[in-house]
């Protein structure tokens, strides 16, 4: 039975994991507080990097001699493998640690195993301590390690109408400077951002991380099959690293420099699990989809949206683009139907997040 100490020290754990967001792909975002026998906290840490030292190594570098006979709490399942780094379980097992609590079972077969050895080594282990928390802070790495694709997020901004513009086509702004400020916290916390050609053309967008200080920047991925893309786009600056996703027989002549993925085409628009697939090849394990209604209805027709993101503004329009293009729904029965997780203000917006509770048809 766990105590309200016990539950303190993971929430610590769960604050310091998401420290990581954003910056340790492909690797998960972990967390770990060390208490000594007395159950003071001695030591704590998180996983900063990918190749750098894991979220344990840092907490018992900082608690020494303080750890032995002491408490680990950890957010994820100590790996039990020798990557980049050794496996923390041993490390744990070293440094004179009795009990490990840990939220969430390792799904990687590469690494799980660690709470075995733990065991084996006369180290009391008890997983599930906050594990719904943990496994919502994880929610990216988890399902691209148990999907082998990356963690897909969809993000629109829309009045309460659902219109992403007007019908003159005017869209800035719809949404509020507090919402487009959130915004920039998500593609933080991604490895890639991704737009559609329709998008890239009508607002020239940048999609670097702008206002957040030392983040790494995420891949902006552009899906413009037929090449279309002017040369000064802004998403070909320096600011951030660009992927231009074109259909085979695409003319990319007149974007010299420029990063070039090239894809079948299926009635003229790119498959979506193929290009995931390929993202997932180069280490992106999350990416935020940032539109247009085209792509976007192409994501959820394919069962490829894991988590829904939208700002909804409160303005009317009553007529204009739709949030979401064709996504082969055509009657009530078949829509794809979500749950919602949570629900804020940001600014006059109201942000609603939801995740699908049933499956497209065709996924």
């Amino acid at each position: 039975m766990a105590t309200p100490a016990d539950i303190t020290a993971m929430r610590g754990a769960l604050a310091l994991a998401a420290r990581g967001l954003g910056s340790t792909s492909p690797n998960p975002v972990v967390g770990c507080v060390i208490t000594d026998t007395a159950g003071h906290p001695v030591g704590s840490g998180h996983h900063e990097r990918a190749g750098g030292p894991h979220a344990e190594v840092h907490a018992l570098r900082e608690a020494g001699d303080r750890a032995r006979g002491g408490t680990a709490y950890v957010t994820l399942e100590p790996c039990n493998h020798t990557g980049r780094t050794g496996p923390c379980a041993q490390v744990l097992i070293d440094a004179g640690i009795s009990r490990v609590e840990y939220a969430v079972a390792d799904p990687n077969p590469r690494a799980t195993g660690g709470a075995d050895t733990l065991r084996a080594a006369g180290v009391e282990v008890r997983q599930g301590l906050l594990e719904a928390e943990a496994e919502a802070g994880n929610i990216a790495w988890l399902t691209a390690v148990r999907l082998g694709r990356p963690f897909v997020r969809w993000k629109y901004a829309a009045t309460l109408d659902g219109r992403t513009a007007a019908a003159d086509g005017t869209s800035r702004w719809i949404s509020s400077a507090e919402s487009r400020a959130d915004v920039h916290r998500l593609r933080a916390e991604s490895d890639a951002v991704l737009v559609g050609g329709g998008t890239l053309r009508a607002d020239d967008p940048h999609l670097a991380v702008r206002g957040l200080d030392g983040v790494t920047q995420p891949l902006r991925v552009g899906v413009d099959t037929r090449a279309e893309l002017p040369a000064g786009a802004r998403i070909l600056d320096p600011a951030a690293p660009t992927l231009l996703v074109v259909g085979e027989d695409a003319d990319t002549g007149h974007l010299p420099g420029a990063e070039v993925l090239r894809l079948p085409l299926h009635e003229g628009r790119i498959d979506v699990r193929a290009l995931l697939a390929e993202l997932y090849a180069r280490g992106v394990r999350s990416v935020l989809l940032e539109g247009g209604a085209t792509l976007a209805g192409s994501f959820v027709a394919a069962g490829a949206v894991d988590q829904v993101v939208g700002y909804l503004a409160p303005v009317l329009l009553g007529a204009g683009p739709a949030v979401l293009a064709d996504a082969g729904i055509s009657t009530l029965t078949e829509a794809l139907r979500l749950d919602v997780t949570d629900t804020a203000r940001v600014g006059p917006d109201l942000r609603v997040t939801a995740v699908p509770t049933t499956t497209p048809k065709g996924a």
